[in-house]
């Protein structure tokens, strides 16, 4: 098989993506466009996908109707995804990031069906670098820090599953996890749905924020090793990103299962309040991702249930924050506004990642075994 190329000056090049993204030609009034550049249609049902950094290669990661799990590496070229790599493991792959590898390695990090966490070599993927037992059961979501050359701090990856625990692996220490959140003797499990680190803008402060399936949203401080801050918002937490990984928490999205969408002000936290938030209703149906646009935090895409993608702004106010009756400082919620929106299939789009390195590429997959290559225009205007 054609091995990947890791010289980062080549694949660098915009020629090699073949896309003009238009820019400042049409007036700024007009709104940007979502367009589906490239649709490739999979013979097994896609979990995940993810843009390799520096490159124009995505990874998609699923199982195979017969119970194995597939991991393969497009390539885009000429209008194309051509497959370059493909291989089979014995278990179904969940989840995957590339959030805390080096550029130089680019090595990514997966979570599959039988509660195992593994790091791959995507030159030679036969042979994981690294694997631990992480859960008992599935491991529902992943996400990565301290990679990329993004942020301070140890390279860790935080796993949430099914068997109710959140944990953080640092992949230079194998046995056991650096920290396990758990629930205490005789409290509920929850299912874990999904992970995100934030607030690593230095060597020592990070945290990590885990969504259930009953609506807790739960915000732990790793240098304290203390849960910070929690909510409910009253349905299943499918999805929970931080706008930047790398600074001090600003603001923090979760999507749930009923079509609603909560984005927090995390960077005024007041003893009773905690967070202030906006909530926005779309979708009419779950909304399985959010991700922010890695050259705009304002800028956000949402993927739903029925198919559809909404491109949104986050507005702030005009002041942050403001004394509340007892002089303590307490968060004032912003807006957000829909940009545009577009529906590409009849089935959910589970995942989405937006290119690190060219503004308004995407890639989504969703549950009609595609995988599409997304170009969004104008987003330099907005």
């Amino acid at each position: 098989m054609e091995q990947l190329s890791l010289h980062l000056s080549d694949e660098l090049l915009p020629s090699k993506l073949n896309i003009s993204i238009p820019g400042n030609m049409s007036s700024p009034v007009s709104k940007p466009q979502i367009i589906a550049h490239i649709q490739k249609s999979l013979n097994y049902t896609v979990f995940d996908s993810k843009w390799i950094p520096c490159s124009a290669k995505f990874v998609c990661l699923g199982n195979f109707p017969r119970g194995t799990g597939v991991l393969q590496v497009y390539e885009v070229q000429h209008g194309e995804a051509t497959l370059v790599k493909e291989v089979e493991k014995p278990k179904p792959f969940k989840c995957g990031t590339f959030g805390a590898t080096s550029l130089q390695q680019r090595h990514i990090a997966t979570g599959d069906f039988d509660g195992n966490l593994s790091i791959w070599d995507l030159e030679a993927p036969e042979v994981s670098v690294f694997t631990v037992k992480a859960h008992k059961e599935i491991v529902n979501a992943i996400d990565g820090v301290g990679g990329l050359g993004i942020g301070e701090g140890a390279p860790e990856i935080v796993t949430g599953s099914r068997d109710g625990t959140v944990k953080v692996w640092d992949p230079r220490q194998k046995d056991s996890p650096v920290a396990n959140m758990e629930p205490v003797e005789g409290e509920t499990r929850r299912d874990c749905w999904t992970v995100a680190f934030g607030h690593a803008f230095n060597d020592q402060d990070r945290c990590v924020c885990a969504g259930y399936d009953n609506g807790d949203i739960k915000l732990f401080d790793l240098r304290n090793m203390s849960l910070r801050w929690e909510t409910n918002i009253k349905n299943g937490v499918c999805c929970v990103e931080f706008d930047r990984k790398d600074i001090n928490m600003n603001k923090l999205v979760a999507t749930s299962l009923e079509g609603k969408f909560h984005v927090f002000d995390t960077r005024t936290q007041h003893p009773s309040k905690g967070f202030a938030s906006v909530s926005e209703k779309a979708h009419k149906s779950t909304i399985w991702q959010v991700k922010h646009l890695p050259q705009n935090r304002e800028i956000f895409m949402t993927a739903g249930g029925a198919g559809n993608l909404h491109l949104w702004k986050y507005e702030y106010p005009a002041q942050r924050s403001k004394k509340d009756s007892d002089g303590v400082d307490v968060g004032v919620a912003g807006s957000v506004n829909l940009l545009q929106n577009v529906t590409l299939s009849t089935q959910p789009i589970a995942s989405l990642d937006w290119s690190p390195d060219k503004q308004g590429l995407c890639v989504c997959s969703g549950f009609d075994q595609s995988v599409r290559v997304l170009i969004v225009t104008k987003l330099n205007l907005v």
